[in-house]
């Protein structure tokens, strides 16, 4: 059983020595442990550092991609390099990487495809109240959206199985925690939550900036995969809503027709007609978006094929 441990890198020259050093040498279940370091597009010493430590590949981005692209491109690579089990971990040691085997064992075991690492928010010293709140509630959210029982979705600690992360492709720009259970649910694999500890603050966030980006990047994050992996969902409510107020608008209009006062209320019955056109146009991209939904998933479902054939596991 083959583990890759991948780690994105942006200038970590002087958290990337900790982390790597933190990193168990044997792992329950594990028979052969390997490091990949994503540098994106770092300017200090994080490659030279990398490479001295050993690590075993280095993927490299000429010009900062963002945290989403780099950990897609790290588990792209991970399976190339024919990882069994992948583990993501970040380069700030924020996450403690004892509990890597807490992780890979439900994988192991095949009791879970996706692990993720539930951090104890609420005993994290670090974390002010403000950004408490918003982990918690961007969990609750996600729950929502996609149906899974996880309690620290923002969590980037997590560990993927080889077919999971054939599965997994992230098109966001900003996050990959999100995405990826949304997709997971979609995929039909199974996600699991586990405790896991957390390390001393080294360092500011460089994700969350402040809380109101966060907020509104989060929640145009959001808004976008619903549309992107609920198309039908979204475009048939929203012509819903069209409809009901058409409707509304034109039994108004009948009303006051029916007492003779149907002149005196003609733009009614005009924003009724435009309203109801609406809904028809938008229940017709509705069933073009959901076609179009299928035919991405048997792209996906190719690429897999594709990967398997090329990878030769």
């Amino acid at each position: 059983m083959k583990l890759i441990i991948q780690i994105p890198c942006y200038n970590e020259e002087d958290s990337l020595p900790i982390t790597l050093k933190a990193i168990p040498k044997e792992i329950k279940g594990i028979d052969k442990t390997e490091i990949l370091i994503i540098n994106d597009g770092s300017s200090d010493n994080t490659v030279r550092i990398a490479q001295d430590s050993g690590v075993h590949y280095i993927v490299n981005f000429s010009k900062n991609v963002g945290l989403a692209r780099a950990f897609d491109a790290g588990l792209k690579a991970c399976v190339r390099y024919g990882a069994d089990i992948i583990v993501n971990l970040d380069a700030d040691n924020q996450y403690c990487a004892d509990d890597i085997e807490k992780l890979v064992e439900p994988i192991i075991e095949h009791r879970a495809d996706i692990v993720i690492g539930a951090r104890p928010i609420n005993s994290i010293k670090h974390f002010s109240p403000v950004k408490k709140l918003l982990q918690k509630l961007g969990s609750f959210v996600m729950k929502k959206l996609s149906g899974a029982d996880i309690s620290d979705a923002p969590s980037g600690f997590r560990a993927f199985s080889r077919e999971a992360a054939m599965k997994i492709n992230i098109f966001d720009t900003y996050t990959y925690t999100m995405e990826s259970i949304i997709q997971a649910q979609r995929k039909g694999l199974s996600i699991l939550s586990v405790p896991i500890r957390v390390n001393a603050d080294l360092r500011p966030s460089r994700l969350i900036k402040n809380n109101f980006t966060y907020i509104f990047r989060s929640a145009k994050t959001m808004i976008r995969f619903f549309i992107i992996y609920h198309p039908f969902r979204f475009f048939i409510s929203l012509a819903s809503i069209f409809f009901i107020l058409g409707f509304f608008l034109g039994f108004r209009y009948l009303y006051f027709f029916l007492l003779g006062d149907g002149a005196g209320h003609i733009q009614s019955l005009i924003l009724c007609g435009l309203l109801i056109t609406g809904g028809f146009q938008t229940a017709l991209l509705a069933i073009i978006s959901d076609l179009l939904a299928i035919n991405r998933k048997l792209i996906e479902d190719v690429q897999i094929k594709v990967q398997k054939l090329q990878n030769g596991k």
